[in-house]
């Protein structure tokens, strides 16, 4: 595992940058600190945003198929004007009564399970999955939490210490317990259902013998953070019913997967074939604006919601559920899942075609417009393939196409763009990937 935080980042004296952004940079530097990190070896400066494209203060576009935020892409016109119309009436909080809170609670349940019948709104991701853990822990009386290896749920206290991504610097809960994935762990496909439930049982069994019990299996449904290792469905089945068997809830994080990402279903768990206690929502949820939930089963929200205090002032605000109602009409009418489903095939089927004539492409995996690719020759060291990972990320930014890296070593790109995504996009982003593994293989 790289130790360090943010590999894909500006590094000051590695790269010369024009005057205007190095100025701003140093300004930055002066009032945010050691805590504002600045993504690729050469920093991009954007100034207005469309749909899949964002633009620099010259005019020069870049396609942006990285940012799973603006799921619908970037300034929307009908989720702006949902935002614009509801902020410019009232902008209040969820202890007057507002029919279109209750309007769009209602219309985001009827897109779960039904046994999933309950929502708290939030602000972020984290919020939610801090939350999530709170109800958890109340409901089983226990304090355990198991996730994988490589997990990231968020940076409140409570979820940055069930976040090994964020490395040693921030401690993990001694209640944490982590599992390594079939894909990692080299674990075929026909027995990683098995592998999976053994895992989880064995940390069952350990926190159980320390007297910690577990309280919940959190997990992101494509283990984006892990290095996007999605198959085969169904393989959490088996250790999410260890979890429910010693008193704990299943949690499952949708910040990522969830809205549609993987094309088949709205929700990440549903390819799984399994029905979570808890879901937790963010990111893609208001396209930008901040809003995030936890959905779960009846009982337990109950639970917790009678006998314990939950405030959050802005959370369900008029604005950020106006927004949020436009984004989910957005979804559903237009099938944005479907064309996730459809670009994410023809995105995969590029990738193959091309790893036919391009050696440094590893393993691809892709849920639909989630697809993470290793890099790296066969013989490639761990630390030679995370650079080659990071060179062929930036040699596609100096050539106007945003993505990142991900996994333990980050040496897997990771490629989510917005769901709007069309095919002369998807072909844009393989040629310029061409490009980029060409030049990075031939500088080795």
């Amino acid at each position: 595992m790289t130790t360090d935080l943010m590999p894909n980042r500006f590094r000051p004296g590695e790269t010369d940058l024009p005057a205007r952004e190095a100025d701003l940079v140093a300004r930055r530097d002066a009032v945010l600190g050691a805590s504002y990190r600045l993504q690729y070896r050469r920093p991009v400066h954007f100034v207005r945003g469309q749909g899949m494209w964002l633009y620099d203060p010259d005019g020069r576009a870049y396609l942006d198929f990285y940012n799973n935020v603006p799921s619908l892409g970037h300034a929307h016109p009908e989720v702006n004007a949902a935002m614009t119309e509801q902020a410019g009436r009232i902008s209040a909080n969820t202890r007057y009564l507002e029919p279109r809170l209750v309007d769009y609670a209602e219309r985001l349940i009827a897109t779960f399970p039904e046994a999933m019948d309950r929502v708290v709104f939030t602000c972020t991701g984290s919020e939610s999955n801090d939350l999530a853990l709170r109800i958890a822990r109340h409901v089983s009386g226990n304090d355990g939490v198991i996730v994988s290896s490589y997990a990231y749920h968020g940076t409140s206290a409570a979820v940055a210490a069930v976040s090994p991504n964020l490395g040693d610097a921030v401690r993990l809960s001694p209640s944490v317990r982590m599992v390594t994935l079939p894909g990692p762990a080299g674990i075929g496909q026909e027995q990683a259902g098995a592998h999976f439930e053994a895992q989880v049982k064995a940390a069952i069994h350990d926190l159980q013998r320390r007297g910690i019990g577990v309280a919940a299996l959190l997990f992101d449904s494509i283990f984006s953070s892990d290095g996007v290792c999605i198959d085969p469905p169904g393989f959490i089945a088996g250790g999410a019913d260890a979890v429910r068997a010693a008193g704990g809830l299943v949690i499952a994080d949708e910040v990522q997967p969830g809205f549609g990402r993987t094309g088949e279903h709205m929700w990440g768990f549903q390819r799984h074939g399994i029905v979570p206690d808890l879901a937790t929502l963010g990111k893609p949820m208001g396209n930008g604006f901040p809003i995030g939930a936890v959905v779960g089963r009846r009982d337990p929200m109950e639970s917790f919601g009678t006998t314990a205090r939950y405030s959050n002032t802005f959370a369900g605000n008029t604005v950020g559920i106006a927004t949020a109602e436009a984004v989910l009409t957005i979804l559903q009418r237009d099938d944005i899942p479907g064309n996730a489903l459809a670009m994410g095939q023809r995105l995969r089927q590029g990738l193959e075609s091309l790893a036919t004539s391009q050696e440094m492409i590893g393993e691809i995996r892709n849920a639909g417009l989630f697809c993470g690719v290793d890099i790296g020759r066969p013989d490639a060291t761990p630390l030679q393939r995370r650079k080659a990972a990071l060179d062929v990320v930036n040699a596609m930014r100096d050539d106007g196409v945003l993505i990142s890296t991900t996994g333990a070593n980050e040496d897997t790109l990771k490629i989510r763009p917005p769901l709007i995504c069309a095919g002369d996009h998807v072909d844009r982003f393989l040629e310029t990937l061409e490009g980029a593994l060409k030049r990075v293989a031939s500088a080795v």
